[in-house]
């Protein structure tokens, strides 16, 4: 059995996932902040790649990225990369399609954040970066944790756009969900349901680390006695 589908999948999930968490958690950060008419306007526009199909999604990253478009000439002839039909090409289906996942549950996590906690930390002089980093974040941290696996699952899983953009070439471009349709296709009904499987049990430990993690973090803590220098 060739492995190369999954360790495909899973690096192209992987880096889209790592792309996803700081673009969404940044993207949802700044529009929780604006007026609701901008507000708005921008969720349509960073939200629309989730209900669109994803063949749709593919069609317009082809045609951006193409071989005959500007963007794919540009770093065609500039730094000698093809953005179409390689494996990496999936990393960009993988991250359009996912990320309105995790902006939209990271940005409800945002708004629910209580301001007071970040003036009293403004009071004591600590910065905005310091404020989102060690106060902001863990407390939203319930959302981003599921958004990212939210995020990582659909990245895992996605097919139409990564067959558009990607193809699918043994041992190149190939990954767990345009294999299973090539050996479907093909009439290997023994071979598509192993992957199926395996595609099952990923999603499964992810799903069971994030309960885990959540339980974790409901469990009560003890306060720890302040210092008297942290008093003063």
């Amino acid at each position: 059995m060739d492995w190369y589908p999954l360790y495909n999948s899973l690096r192209i999930a992987a880096v889209s996932t790592v792309l996803i968490f700081f673009l969404g958690l940044f993207a949802a950060y700044y529009v929780a902040k604006l007026p609701r008419l901008v507000k708005g306007i921008l969720d349509v526009i960073l939200t629309l790649p989730l209900v669109l199909p994803p063949t749709v999604v593919g069609y317009f990253l082809l045609r951006l990225m193409g071989p005959k478009r500007v963007l794919g000439i540009w770093f065609l002839d500039t730094f000698g990369i093809k953005l179409t039909m390689v494996w990496y090409s999936a990393i960009f289906a993988s991250a359009v399609v996912a990320f309105p996942l995790m902006y939209r549950t990271a940005r409800g996590a945002f708004e629910s954040f209580d301001p007071d906690l970040a003036y009293a930390a403004q009071t004591l002089g600590r910065s905005n970066t310091w404020i989102f980093w060690r106060v902001r974040l863990p407390y939203c941290r319930q959302g981003i944790i599921a958004g990212t696996v939210l995020a990582f699952a659909r990245a895992l899983g996605e097919y139409g756009a990564t067959s558009m953009i990607a193809g699918y070439t043994p041992g190149r471009t190939a990954t767990i969900s345009t294999t299973v349709y090539q050996l479907w296709r093909t009439g290997d009904d023994v071979s598509a349901y192993r992957w199926v499987m395996v595609n099952i049990v990923i999603s499964a430990v992810v799903l069971l680390t994030v309960n885990m993690l959540e339980r974790k973090d409901r469990r009560p803590k003890k306060r720890a006695v302040p210092a008297p220098e942290e008093v003063l």
